[in-house]
């Protein structure tokens, strides 16, 4: 794993967005796989500057998201398909037919992660962008996922609904189940690009480097993984740094 230590967020969210400028501008249809919450958005945010400064076009890539929520509408506010929209796409000049993401509402739930699997699949991602929760989810694969799985529908932890309560009214508000790329689903990228930002993510990213590969830690699959870069700020590595002291 390719490690890049900054000071903060929006020297996290700079560089990310100057890995993916650099990935767009190098291949000629390339395919990114999109991650949502508040990790990601300096770094769309950074993206926008670019393609209003006529840096960068879009024209040309296409874009995969990790999740959706089940049971909101597209149109709700705190869907997947609408932080999206809100937060990059609507900024952007990528083609809307460019653009997945799973569907959250559809009728045959299973038929939804077979058709969104087959297109992962059938288009390949080149770069997937992941940040990764406090339990060590990467998408929403909560832990335990089986390292195997592909995209499916997954019962969210207490906890996740926990950490993503402050987008909803309530606690009950929050979803609880969700379609998400597999494990293996993001496994397949060629490329994988990790963000992790804060004090709060000082564990999850310390248990990271811990060289334990198991389905207990999700994340800790990246390990695997031939191409995988790690953005991260200095309070996110905090207790890598103090471990790596302890042993100077």
């Amino acid at each position: 794993m390719n490690v890049i230590r900054v000071p903060d967020y929006e020297a996290m969210s700079k560089r990310a967005a100057d890995f993916l400028t650099a990935r767009i501008k190098e291949l000629p249809s390339p395919v990114i796989g999109l991650a949502t919450g508040s990790t990601p958005k300096g770094m769309y945010k950074q993206l926008i500057h670019a393609c209003r400064m006529e840096k960068i076009s879009f024209r040309h890539v296409t874009t995969f998201n990790l999740d959706e929520y089940i049971g909101l509408p597209a149109s709700d506010p705190n869907s997947y398909h609408s932080f999206m929209r809100k937060t990059f796409f609507q900024h952007m000049d990528i083609p809307p037919e460019q653009i997945y993401i799973p569907d959250g509402e559809a009728v045959l739930l299973e038929n939804e992660c077979t058709r969104y699997e087959s297109l992962i699949d059938k288009k390949g991602v080149d770069v997937q962008v992941l940040g990764i929760g406090q339990n060590g989810h990467i998408g929403f694969n909560e832990p335990g996922t089986p390292f195997d799985q592909t995209t499916h529908v997954t019962t969210l932890t207490d906890s996740t609904r926990q950490a993503n309560a402050r987008f909803f009214s309530s606690i009950e508000s929050v979803p609880k189940q969700a379609i998400t790329m597999g494990i293996a689903s993001i496994m397949k990228s060629r490329e994988i690009l990790l963000l992790a930002s804060g004090p709060h993510k000082a564990e999850a990213v310390a248990r990271l480097f811990s060289g334990n590969v198991l389905e207990a830690f999700p994340a800790s699959v990246l390990q695997d993984h031939p191409h995988v870069t790690i953005i991260v700020d200095d309070e996110a590595f905090s207790l890598v740094s103090r471990k790596e002291e302890k042993y100077d």
